[in-house]
Parts: C-alpha cells; structure tokens; sequence
C-alpha cells in the first residue's frame, strides 16, 4: 500500500502534473484501491473545512502586500540603500542581495516574491561590475527563502493551522534563526571572496553622505514591519487583521509615492489572485489526500515503522531531516508541509522536540527545497529574469547556501533555545 502511493506520487510528479492534481488523483486513487467506505463523499465537507479557515485569509493578504511593494519601486530603493552600507565588505553588492532580501521578507510572508523582487533590482549588475556569476545568482535565490523564516510568513500560518500552534509564538521564534541564517549566508560569500578577490566585482564607490542621504529609503519596509507585527505583539489585532493592516499601509505608501494607480493595482490583483488559487488548491487537495492516507492507515504505519527502528532522538530527526532534503527535489514546498505535517509532526513532538521549535526546523528544510533541483521554485524565478545562459549556473551558486542551512539545522539542535528563548521571553512559556 505505501509502495504503491509512493510510486504514484513520484511517477505523476515525474510528468510534470502540477502539484495540486497529483495530490488530487492519488487520493481519489488510495481510496478507490484501499478504503472500504467510499472517501470521496466527503471532499465537499473537506474541502469546505479547508477553505474556510479564517487564519487563512492572511494568505491572500500577504501575498497581495508583496505584489503592491514589488509594483511600487520600494523595494528598489531599499536595494541601493543596503548596497551602500554593505558595499565596503568583499563581495559588495551580493551582500547587499543577502541583507535586502532579509528586510524585504520582513515585510512578504513569500519567498518566491522575495527572490522576485530583489532579483529584478540585482541581475543588471552582474555584467556592470563584473561579479562571480553563479554565486551572485546563488545570492538571490538563497536570500529569498529567507521570505519564509523572517516574519511576517505565510508558512507558519499555514503550519500554525495544521498542527495548532501560535502563530505569534511562531514569528518570535523565526527572528533570531533568520538573523543567523543571513549572516551564514554572508560568511558563506565573505570566506568565497577572501579566497577569490575576482570574485566580489568591483566596489560600488559610495561615501559617508551618501550612506545616511539614502537612510530614508529603509524607512518603509520597517514602517509596514511595525504595522503588521507590532500590531500583533500590542495586542491590537490578530496576525489576520496584521496582514490586513500591512496591505492597508503598503497601499498608503504607494499613494505617498505617486505610484498608485488603477493599472498598478490591477495587476496586484492578477497576481495576488493567480498565487492564492495556486497556494488554496493545494491546501484542499493536500487536504483530502490527508484525510484519505489516515482513514487507510498509511499515516499510523509510517509513524509506527519510524518508532520500530528503535532509533534516538537525535537519530530520528536525522533520518526525518535528509528525508525532507530527498523530498525537497520533488515536491513544492507549501504542498510538502502539508502533506507530511500529519505523520511527521507527531513522531517529533513524541520524541521530546518542541513544536514551536520543530516549526523553525520544518521552515528552514522548507526553504532548502525552494533551491534544491530539480523542483526548487526560486531557482526557476532567478533563472527567468536572468532570461540567458543553463539554470545549472543558479543551482551551483545556490548549493554552498543549502550546507549553511544544513549549519542552521545543527545549531538549532545544539541549541534549541535560540529559535525558543524569544517567544517564551515575550509570551512566556507555553
């Protein structure tokens, strides 16, 4: 029964069958084959219960805030803004690329937006200023998974659901593993240059009046960063009503800039639509696919299997850890935490492994998947606005990126209180 449902899942992954209609089939398949009530009766009731969620209105929220930032040329300032402050370290601007994307995924929970609207503003000057091509790409897309770590995330409201965890307890855990993340990232460009000077192009000429002229350009991403999550930590709203307010000052932003349109905001809302129905079949189809794998008892024996192996705690979360790192190379990564929450979730807190903690971790797998190949998306977004040379060129600057999250993953498990020690500081302990 499990060997049949994985080689339907990989053989329709291997058509290249989007996500959601795999998840869709092989759960009408399973209960066709394995269920001895007839499942499908209730995908109406499933996919109501899914759709209907009211955290789940933040997704949309979001994912429209990073349409209006990446539409209003915000986010172009604040690249040159950073590029003068970061451009006296060897490797100059592709730090710039590192720490731009951390500011601007404190302000879009998505990571694909991150890596979308950074790398708009970054790919023209690689010929410019003569930088390392692969790494420079690299940059870009490892800088943009930090769109999932950093708060505001749409990851962790969507794990928040599944497992029934705080969603604030979730962002406060997200800051510090999101600081050192971007600062390993940088470490990784900073050893490379040392060992390379060729490398790191040519510095940007900047001075010191230049750096403080352009410090106001900073102040919209953290203005909406105080909006969306200070609201929540004052206790002012809930991350939903959060992710509404944040959408609300994007927007005033925008007509502060003489950027607001009627044109700008039709297409912010093409493409908030487009990646919301996107993200809203995969959520209903994991759904069901979910429902049918525990009424069939695949859930109950891959945990069962996992706790036969006898194996430690340490020993289990390695083999649950490369397990997602083999799973990243196929599947999409909103579709993967969905799909493997409900039989992995309950193994890790078994073993003595905090939720909220287990949240960073998933997180930071889940952003390993977004550059792995052969399925990494910001690989293909980096790719399509480079628009010449092979993709193999994005996902060997991106490789040296996946150890350092590999690094993060260690630490945390080092030290688990860095990802814990900020929520239980704020909120105390859960």
């Amino acid at each position: 029964m499990l060997a049949t449902a994985l080689l339907l899942l990989l053989s329709l992954l291997a058509l290249s069958v989007p996500v959601a209609a795999v998840m869709g089939v092989l759960g009408i398949a399973l209960d066709n084959f394995y269920s001895f009530m007839p499942l499908q009766r209730a995908m109406g009731e499933i996919l109501w219960n899914s759709s209907s969620e009211y955290i789940l209105i933040a997704v949309p929220l979001f994912v429209m805030l990073g349409e209006i930032l990446l539409r209003a040329g915000i986010a172009e300032r604040v690249y040159n803004a950073i590029a003068q402050w970061l451009s006296w370290l060897p490797g100059g601007l592709m730090h710039a690329n590192i720490g731009a994307c951390a500011m601007f995924a404190a302000t879009s929970g998505s990571s694909v937006a991150t890596a979308a609207t950074i790398g708009t503003v970054a790919i023209p000057e690689i010929a410019k200023r003569g930088y390392d091509e692969r790494l420079f790409l690299g940059t870009i897309a490892a800088g943009g998974t930090l769109g999932i770590l950093i708060p505001p995330s749409i990851n962790f409201i969507i794990y928040g659901l599944l497992t029934n965890t705080s969603v604030p307890r979730l962002y406060l855990a997200g800051f510090l593993p999101g600081a050192l993340l971007a600062l390993l990232f940088m470490g990784i460009v900073l050893i490379y240059c040392l060992l390379r000077p060729s490398a790191g192009g040519t510095p940007l000429s900047t001075s010191w009046g230049e750096r403080f002229r352009v410090l106001p350009s900073l102040l919209p991403p953290m203005f909406i960063f105080i909006v969306v999550v200070g609201a929540i930590y004052m206790g002012i709203a809930t991350p939903t009503e959060a992710a509404s307010l944040g959408v609300a000052a994007a927007l005033l932003l925008t007509w502060w800039e003489g950027k607001l349109t009627f044109l700008m905001l039709r297409a912010v809302a093409e493409g908030t639509m487009r990646t919301t129905a996107m993200i809203m079949m995969i959520i209903i189809a994991a759904q069901f696919l979910n429902f049918v794998l525990a009424a069939i008892g695949i859930t109950d024996t891959i945990a069962q299997s996992m706790e036969a192996m006898g194996l430690g705690k340490i020993t289990t979360m390695l083999v649950v850890v490369v397990f997602y790192l083999i799973l990243g190379c196929f599947m999409e990564t909103i579709s993967m935490m969905i799909l493997t929450t409900p039989f992995i979730f309950p193994i890790v807190v078994k073993m003595g492994w905090d939720p909220i903690w287990w949240g960073i971790v998933l997180t930071i797998l889940i952003e390993a998947a977004l550059i792995t190949p052969p399925v990494g998306l910001n690989l293909y977004v980096v790719q399509g606005m480079r628009e010449r040379g092979p993709v193999s060129d994005v996902i060997w600057g991106a490789l040296p990126f996946v150890g350092a999250m590999m690094g993060m993953i260690a630490i945390l498990m080092a030290f688990p209180e860095l990802a814990l020690w900020l929520p239980n500081l704020v909120m105390g302990k859960g």
